[in-house]
């Protein structure tokens, strides 16, 4: 099988290092990619944005499959695009892409499912802003309603933080606040059957204890020690399948990976939000431990053969990742500066490097070239082993002025997370 993933971050660095793994692929290229998946994937240049290039870059190819890693491409119609050309893709389609593309209408379509989410006001002026912060009181939760690279929103109980940011954005989606726990779970679907990969748990904001702003995430960690029994068969019953049957009612059946957010609050599960691709960095870790071959569960989603799949197969154990961000990130981050120790890193037991903000110089070095640079992620017969062997990995990386959450996965290793 020949295989193209469009996107250049760790997501995909992860999607491409599955699939290289699958001995049902035989060709892997990615555009337009990174060093680090320069190493297993034939790079080509391409705008994820054009879907008309991504569609004849595909044709031009022959590949037998195409993976769609970012949302904006998504959104913007790359999968129509290439399925127009005949060719399998993993992937909703733009309208399907929604669900992410616009959180006023994930909130329709989930009230119309009766997919249970928190309380909201969808607001487009300063007033009603005002009046729907006025009505939840703090903690205050503002979305802005577009794509926002999981940067768009903002948790205070700083009355003028929260107005301001409705200010800036635009169309916004004001909510109650949400308490307890949170899930990241993945869905692949192929618009009618759905199959549940291991929940995850990430971390958003950019300092320990979970201080300052969010971010697209600074590490995670699955499987979940805390989980209740039964979590995942009531997501599926009661957010994944509901929501894949009203799309499909709508006439904009959803395929490709439904990524759910969860929150398991003291009145019940609760959806924080929709996705409607793979999630940085719970794609590291959920992928390190699937065992099953990642392009025969690709292809049956692009190919309405969900229903056809055994059961998924799961290595023993826990995997965790660590984000190293550039400095300043996530506000403007430094970049081309060289990041050294990437051997020694890898020489670390079940440790691996995943590259997301990075290039390489003519040279040869790689230098960083974005907020969040690298995901360190290792595997572990054990949450602990595994942390552990992320941290270390993590302590051989030089990058300067790089900083990095020290606390991803602690609580739970400590027994600190209870469920209501």
């Amino acid at each position: 099988m020949k295989v193209l993933v469009i996107g250049s971050g760790a997501r995909e660095h992860a999607l491409c290092r599955s699939l290289s793994l699958d001995p049902a692929v035989d060709s892997l290229y990615c555009a337009p990619g990174n060093a680090g998946i320069a190493e297993i994937a034939e790079l080509r240049q391409v705008d994820a944005m054009n879907a008309a290039s991504v569609a004849d870059l595909a044709a031009g190819l022959g590949v037998d499959l195409v993976v769609v890693g970012p949302e904006g491409p998504l959104v913007a119609g790359c999968a129509d695009a290439v399925r127009a050309r005949g060719i399998a893709c993993f992937g909703p389609s733009g309208t399907a892409a929604r669900l992410e593309g616009s959180k006023a209408f994930a909130k329709e379509v989930m009230a119309a499912a009766g997919v249970p989410t928190a309380r909201s006001y969808v607001c487009t002026t300063p007033e009603e802003a005002a009046a729907a912060l006025d009505a939840f009181g703090p903690p205050y939760v503002v979305k802005d309603d577009g794509l926002a690279a999981g940067k768009g929103v903002v948790v205070t109980d700083d009355l003028e933080a929260a107005r301001a940011h409705a200010a800036s954005c635009g169309q916004v989606v004001i909510e109650e606040f949400l308490d307890g726990p949170e899930v990241s779970l993945f869905a692949v679907t192929d618009g009618t059957a759905a199959i549940a990969l291991q929940p995850a748990q990430d971390f958003k904001r950019v300092g320990d204890g979970d201080a300052g702003p969010n971010t697209g995430g600074m590490g995670a960690y699955s499987p979940l020690p805390w989980a209740p029994d039964g979590l995942v068969d009531a997501i599926m019953s009661m957010v994944v399948q509901p929501t894949i049957d009203e799309m499909r009612r709508r006439g904009t059946p959803f395929s490709g990976v439904l990524y759910a957010g969860l929150a398991l609050t003291s009145r019940g599960l609760r959806v924080i939000e929709f996705n409607c691709r793979f999630g940085d960095p719970e794609t590291q870790v959920v992928l390190a431990r699937l065992q099953t071959p990642l392009a025969s569960v690709l292809h049956a989603s692009a190919t309405g053969r969900i229903g056809d799949l055994e059961p998924l197969r799961w290595r023993d154990g826990a995997a965790v990742t660590i984000v190293v961000a550039a400095e300043n990130y996530p506000a403007t981050p430094r970049t081309g500066d060289p990041i050294e120790g990437l051997a020694e890193a890898a020489e670390v037991p079940d440790a691996f490097v995943l590259h997301a903000g990075t290039r390489r110089a003519e040279d040869g070095s790689i230098l960083s070239s974005g907020g969040r640079v690298l995901s360190v992620t290792a595997t572990g017969d054990t949450l602990a082993v595994a942390r552990d062997r992320a941290y270390e990995a993590v302590g051989r990386i030089r990058l300067a002025g790089s900083h990095h959450r020290t606390d991803i996965a602690a609580r739970a290793l400590k027994g600190e997370i209870t469920v209501g």
